[in-house]
């Protein structure tokens, strides 16, 4: 799919990018593009023309000085774990990799900070600090596959958001090279700057449309030494989502807060084979506290399940060991990927306040039983963020296409009026694009627009993304 005002990849350009990289490092074949047609999202696919991984800022540099002059698209990609289309190639042109850009520079025990290339696996990063008895929180459902340069273009999250915050809370330096290959780096191993406009806060989530990240500084914490962890099943989904305000408004904030409802449940046994506790209670909740006073974390963790069994639950299950606490979050993580094997679907990463959680259930459920689909909720209940899977299954293709769009809009126009937004940490991408208006006034979008045409006028990197 190339778009008319785009021009193709001429052998005469990719001359020039194996003069940059290697013939090795240049991808052309399409069986071998084909990994870089798709990422996570759904069932979308949009070959590149070619494939570039490149190893240093100084060879990306010259690819988009090479790509603005000739006109020619760039679809940066890390490790292609995105759920919103951001890393799709769809009009061609060059998929440059991160994957090779893949070095922890520095961790530096003094600043507390570490030195990372984008190209990095987010558990990797996260299981070398702790060797250092050091402690980064932001932990997406695919940590172990994701690049921490994906997870500050989406700003990703996790379930450690609660109590942690997300990506950008713990970005305080770039290295940054612009569309036109010019290189900045804003930004540095500062807890205090206000030396101009903030652009390090500007490239996170910005989905790749503004620059290609290369290096990122990264605040680190002590590593917590203690953590408790139950599981807390529910006869009913409203009583599982207003029991979770309860505890909060009990001033008890777990560092995670995790809702699964019984049809997410049974299909991670059925897809998994392996028996869940509960897996016939209506809605689960998953709660851990962490800290490095382990009596003080003790009597939380009672707290929590007395308030869970004044809420309406029927047993509160406590992890007595690190093996149990594993199992119950291997559990957890594997939902995503049993949910999405049932049929064809359609994902959505809704996100409210967290006092309107009960109030979204209840829209959702609502949604469901009007347009007579299948909804199979799960999420981060702790911070508001609940992906709402709608589920094809045998509705015939005419159904499918007539109904999923007029359910998603009244999903997203509730999600709303909560005072929420249509994506928590997934990202708009290229499938939620055209219901960005849902969520912003013409006066942000425009502003937005602005902002894209003034780093990158040709729209060549990563065009047909995030802005309807």
């Amino acid at each position: 799919m190339i778009a008319s005002n785009y021009n193709k990849v001429t052998p005469e350009l990719l001359e020039q990018f194996r003069e940059i990289l290697s013939e090795e490092s240049v991808i052309i074949d399409p069986a071998d593009l084909e990994p870089y047609s798709h990422d996570e999202t759904e069932d979308l696919h949009f070959l590149p023309e070619v494939a570039l991984k490149p190893r240093t800022t100084r060879q990306i540099a010259q690819i988009m000085k090479i790509c603005y002059q000739s006109n020619v698209p760039v679809t940066p990609r890390g490790g292609g774990t995105g759920l919103s289309g951001g890393a799709l190639p769809i009009y061609g042109g060059v998929l440059l990799s991160t994957e090779k850009i893949n070095k922890i520079l520095e961790i530096d025990t003094q600043n507390l900070m570490v030195v990372v290339e984008p190209g990095v696996i987010t558990e990797n990063l996260q299981n070398e600090v702790e060797k250092l008895g050091l402690f980064y929180p932001p932990d997406p459902a695919s940590k172990g596959s994701c690049f921490i340069g994906g997870n500050l273009a989406e700003c990703a999250g996790g379930p450690r958001a609660l109590k942690y915050g997300v990506t950008k809370d713990y970005v305080y330096g770039l290295e940054v090279v612009l569309p036109q290959g010019e290189i900045i780096n804003p930004g540095g191993k500062l807890l205090k700057n206000v030396s101009g406009y903030n652009l390090v806060q500007l490239f996170i989530g910005s989905e790749g449309t503004l620059g290609i990240v290369t290096k990122i500084i990264l605040k680190l914490l002590p590593l917590p030494q203690y953590r408790k962890t139950i599981l807390v099943p529910f006869d009913s989904i409203a009583a599982a989502a207003v029991c979770l305000t309860q505890i909060f408004a009990n001033k008890i904030i777990p560092c995670a807060a995790e809702f699964m409802e019984r049809k997410a449940v049974q299909a991670a046994e059925k897809k998994f084979e392996k028996k869940i506790p509960y897996s016939q209670s209506e809605a689960l909740l998953l709660l851990e506290v962490d800290g490095s006073d382990e009596p003080v974390l003790e009597r939380e963790i009672e707290r929590i399940g007395e308030l869970c069994l004044a809420g309406g639950a029927t047993d509160v299950f406590v992890a007595e060991s690190k093996e149990q606490q594993a199992d119950l979050w291997k559990m957890r993580r594997s939902i995503s990927e049993a949910v999405k094997s049932i049929s064809i679907y359609k994902e959505e990463d809704t996100v409210v306040p967290r006092a309107a959680l009960p109030e979204l259930m209840r829209v959702i459920k609502e949604i469901e039983k009007k347009y007579q689909i299948n909804i199979i909720c799960y999420g981060h209940a702790g911070d508001g963020n609940i992906h709402a899977n709608i589920i094809k299954e045998n509705m015939d293709d005419h159904k499918w296409n007539r109904v999923l769009p007029e359910a998603i809009n009244e999903i997203f126009t509730e999600v709303v009026k909560l005072g929420g937004s249509i994506s928590g940490e997934h990202g708009i991408g290229y499938v939620q694009k055209n219901y960005l208006p849902l969520a912003l006034s013409e006066t942000e979008l425009d502003l937005m627009r602005k902002i894209k045409n003034v780093f990158d006028p040709k729209n060549i990197l990563n065009p047909g993304k995030l802005l309807p």
